[in-house]
């Protein structure tokens, strides 16, 4: 019997200006553990004068990961911080009861061409914490665990697994881990996960049970202590995952929550303009529109 409970190819969203593709949430899968949101940015290449530029927006009952590849973006939110985040490092972001933040191309990059690709993830928050009060961390490339294994390299960017963990201050047992693979491998992950599961193929590919799976692809696992796979290929794989909450999510917009009051409650607050506002950044994202 594989262990492979869905198998779903990446999709296109739109984020403000910019596409992305978007991984989770699916209709048959909402979330995978804590992981209710992911999203693939890029790659992209983005000419003089083409700019990232998602304007202050709020969030409630999540904390948001940024992971970059390539480019740069410019962090601003509204308590205060205010950082350019590059490849290989996290901004890590605990919304809570409540923030709200912009998202932009740095302006020493605004007007040459440069290049943009990365991870931007939203992980939920137990329940005890969803109205705890908004945090941000920055952890720099070279403070994530990393290691070769094998001819692998490993780098775990949050959470605790395989004997290591990561700076990222994160609220529920979670793992976020970087695979880079040079040469065939076959990978047992038996007994050394927990929770629930999911494995995203940025580059390359796997083989399991003698299928084949490509690039920009998403597998979840039915039980993640049986996780094994082959690599007979160059690739880049992030496996994460962890220990799901027992009270359903519910999803609007940018917000997050156990509590469909608590949704309708942040709607009305960015609507009337009682979130704080961003540092250096008096745009304004309105809430969208109900889809009929």
């Amino acid at each position: 019997m594989s262990n492979i409970d869905f198998i779903f190819p990446e999709k296109a969203a739109d984020i403000g200006n910019f596409l992305v593709g978007r991984l989770l949430p699916f209709r048959q899968k909402r979330n995978i553990g804590p992981f209710v949101f992911i999203d693939h940015m890029g790659p992209a290449t983005l000419s003089k004068g083409e700019n990232l530029e998602v304007g202050p927006h709020p969030h409630i009952g999540l904390s948001t990961l940024t992971f970059l590849f390539e480019g740069a973006i410019m962090h601003r939110d509204s308590i205060g911080n205010e950082i350019v985040i590059e490849p290989g490092a996290v901004n890590w972001m605990t919304a809570g009861k409540g923030v709200a933040h912009s998202e932009r191309t740095p302006d020493y990059l605004k007007e040459k061409e440069k290049k943009l690709h990365g991870l931007q993830i939203w992980v939920a928050l137990p329940k005890e914490l969803e109205q705890c009060e908004p945090s941000f961390y920055h952890i720099d490339a070279e403070d994530l665990p990393a290691w070769e294994e094998n001819g692998v390299k490993y780098k775990l960017i949050a959470g605790e697994v395989l004997g290591k963990k990561s700076p990222v201050p994160v609220h529920s047992p979670l793992y976020l881990i970087e695979l880079v693979v040079e040469q065939p491998t076959s990978f047992n992950f038996e007994n050394k996960l927990f929770g629930e599961s999911g494995l995203y193929v940025l580059e390359g590919g796997i083989a399991h049970q003698e299928q084949e799976f490509g690039e920009k692809q998403i597998l979840i696992t039915k039980e993640a202590h049986l996780c094994s796979f082959e690599v007979r290929q160059p690739s880049k794989i992030y496996l994460f995952g962890g220990e799901p909450f027992e009270e359903e999510r519910f999803i609007f917009w940018n917000f997050v929550s156990s509590s469909k009051e608590t949704i309708d409650k942040a709607k009305e607050d960015w609507k009337n303009h009682r979130f704080a506002k961003v540092k250096n950044d008096d745009d304004y994202v309105p809430l969208p529109e109900p889809r009929l």
